[in-house]
């Protein structure tokens, strides 16, 4: 009689049980051994495990202990004024407890998710209630998470999980309030901006009125700098006119004559209509003038002595136009 198929069928017996009794721990899980649905260990560390044959008394549930996360998204928040904001945050967390795990929500993940999704819900409710509607989108926002955070880790602790962290992802305007929003930050922008304007518009005109004050300051002192200066030229004139006339007080008169002849006919269109005996002419019409001191005769005059006025006129001072030596003076010029 073949015994092969018994060899083979006690062998496959015995490779089933055995097979039944192993199981693997990786790095990544941990196990949970249950007997008859009682915890009967918890097995954290990776490796090779024996458990009684079969799943009819002992059973392993594997959990996952690596940092796992889920979102939380659209939760509409009502911030301390009334106003509502649109958040979106999620929670990293880890299981560290499988007992816990397993004895509060039968370590099922969808679970416990569950469950951290109404107290993350709560939590973050309650944060933002205590916040202004600027202080929400200031830098208070990682304060917000941390309190969030802490307000949620005791009760997580209790099923046996940690929060690593919470972040808060997205913090933005409901769409009935986002337009009533941008109205009024636009009109606060553009009161800054005017009374910004404003307070420009003052610092000018007080630069602008410093300015002018100290142009007229500036050309007040040149004026009356000048005018010392010019009085100051005008009296060391008048103190050589007077020093000359002094020496020679004939010669400074027929000199001043000269000048005066000069300044009356050269570059002048005016026509004058005067009498040859007028004071204007007195020098031409004077013997002295023309023998002695004008023509370099050999009268008192050509010998360098001070020329002398006729008589009756040597204390006028009206000039008399230039002519040359033995000419009679015109009575008409132009």
């Amino acid at each position: 009689m073949n015994r092969l198929p018994f060899v083979i069928a006690a062998i496959a017996v015995v490779a089933g049980i055995i097979y039944s009794a192993v199981f693997v721990v990786t790095a990544r899980e941990q196990a949970i051994v249950l007997r008859f649905g009682e915890i009967a260990r918890v097995i954290e560390q990776p490796g090779i495990y024996f458990k009684v044959p079969t799943n009819i008394m002992d059973t392993v549930q594997y959990v996952d202990k690596r940092v796992l996360k889920f979102d939380l998204e659209n939760l509409r928040v009502q911030v301390r004024d009334g106003r509502r904001y649109l958040v979106d945050a999620f929670i990293a967390f880890q299981i560290i407890d499988a007992r816990k795990f397993r004895e509060n929500v039968a370590g099922n993940l969808t679970l416990a998710e569950a469950n951290m999704r109404t107290r993350l819900d709560a939590a973050l409710r309650r944060v933002y209630g205590q916040r202004s509607f600027e202080a929400a989108l200031s830098e208070q926002r990682i304060e917000m998470m941390r309190e969030v955070r802490d307000q949620i880790r005791p009760n997580a602790r209790e099923i046996g999980i940690d929060i690593v962290d919470v972040r808060i992802t997205r913090t933005d305007l409901l769409p009935e309030v986002s337009q009533q929003t941008f109205e009024r930050m636009r009109a606060e922008r553009l009161a800054e901006a005017a009374q910004l304007r404003a307070r420009g518009t003052e610092d000018a005109l007080r630069i602008r009125a410093e300015a002018d004050r100290e142009a007229v300051v500036t050309v007040a002192e040149a004026r009356r700098e000048a005018e010392i200066m010019r009085g100051e030229g005008d009296a060391e004139r008048n103190n050589v006119f007077a020093e000359a006339y002094r020496k020679d007080p004939e010669f400074f008169n027929f000199y001043r004559s000269l000048s005066a002849y000069e300044a009356a006919t050269i570059g002048s269109d005016t026509t004058m209509v005067l009498q040859p005996n007028t004071d204007f002419f007195r020098y031409f019409n004077s013997p002295g003038v023309i023998s002695g001191g004008i023509g370099g005769g050999t009268g008192p005059q050509a010998a360098g002595a001070p020329f002398v006025a006729p008589a009756g006129s040597a204390g006028s001072q009206t000039p008399a136009p230039d002519v040359q030596p033995g000419q009679q003076a015109p009575t008409t010029t132009q």
